[in-house]
């Protein structure tokens, strides 16, 4: 398992330089059966790290582009009355599909972006009255601009939740960028990337992944960590339940990526801010803390 995990690493490097821990990220938070959100400036990288992904995944891959007109029928799609058999029909939407590449999400209304809520939570979508499963797995990609840019709505908190990791590409450091100003445009090499793995392979390691032994020490180490975000002074809120699942899987699939069949709690400490950087404000300012100062905050919670 983690020669495929390793495999996928090595494949996405050959288009995003430099970004070996986003990577790794990605990867984990997809493997573990989660929806992923990448937040950054345009032109950093977010959707060629998840073309890439999508790709070296061999699932189908829906790409669509959130804009602000946007209507929550264009995602799901549209029940259609066809004059031949004198009825609906319902046409499905590009929601349908393993990978959904969500461009610039915040770019849509809120209408919009909560289109995707059932989905993302209970793998159907529900079209006037009536439910229609979607393929497993179903993984959601979403790439968001700044909220500061022109054009762009904040996501609810709801909408946010369903993310199981927030992460963010950043600029390259100064040799990773070298390689990418000599070696150009990455698109064909985009196009041109061999799937690593397949649907019966991807779902044979997810259910392995779910099988990786947590002690009875790491459930203390989970239930303080939850405790303190929702005791503490630098929180308007805590965690929720559903974030104490996110750790569990998250750690769950970081531990497999590194070989392991049992979750440490170094592996928490590793994905906790990408966990909880979207679900947590500051008490005081409202804002939202950096990974660093998450990371910070989570030295005070002693490990059992």
């Amino acid at each position: 398992m983690k020669k495929a995990f390793d495999d996928i690493i090595g494949t996405i490097s050959q288009v995003v330089f430099g970004k070996t821990h986003e990577v790794k990220l990605a990867i984990t938070c997809l493997f573990a059966g989660g929806h992923l959100l990448i937040e950054d400036r345009p032109g950093i990288g977010k959707t060629t790290l998840a073309k890439a992904l999508s790709r070296c995944l061999g699932l189908e891959f829906t790409r669509v582009q959130y804009t602000s007109d946007m209507l929550p029928g264009d995602l799901l799609g549209v029940s259609i009355y066809e004059q031949q058999s004198g009825s609906f029909v319902f046409h499905k939407g590009p929601v349908f599909t393993q990978v959904l590449l969500a461009d610039e999400i915040n770019r849509a209304t809120p209408k919009t972006q909560s289109a995707l809520l059932e989905a993302m939570e209970e793998w159907q979508v529900t079209v006037e009255g009536k439910s229609y499963p979607l393929e497993k797995p179903f993984f959601v990609i979403a790439t968001q601009n700044p909220l500061e840019q022109s054009g762009t709505y904040p996501l609810p908190e709801s909408q946010l939740d369903r993310f199981l990791l927030r992460i963010s590409v950043g600029y390259p450091d100064r040799k990773a960028e070298r390689e990418l100003l000599e070696k150009g445009d990455r698109k064909p090499v985009i196009e041109n990337i061999k799937s690593v793995l397949d649907t019966e392979r991807v779902m044979a390691i997810r259910n392995e992944i779910a099988k990786v032994h947590v002690s009875g020490a790491f459930f203390d180490y989970v239930q303080d960590v939850l405790e303190f975000t929702r005791n503490s002074i630098h929180f308007t809120h805590g965690l929720s339940p559903r974030a104490g699942l996110a750790i569990l899987h998250t750690t769950r699939s970081w531990a497999c990526l590194h070989g392991r069949d049992h979750v440490i709690p170094e592996d928490l400490q590793a994905v906790f801010p990408y966990i909880a950087g979207h679900r947590l404000q500051s008490r005081d300012t409202r804002a939202e803390y950096s990974f660093q100062q998450l990371r910070d905050l989570l030295m005070e919670v002693p490990v059992p």
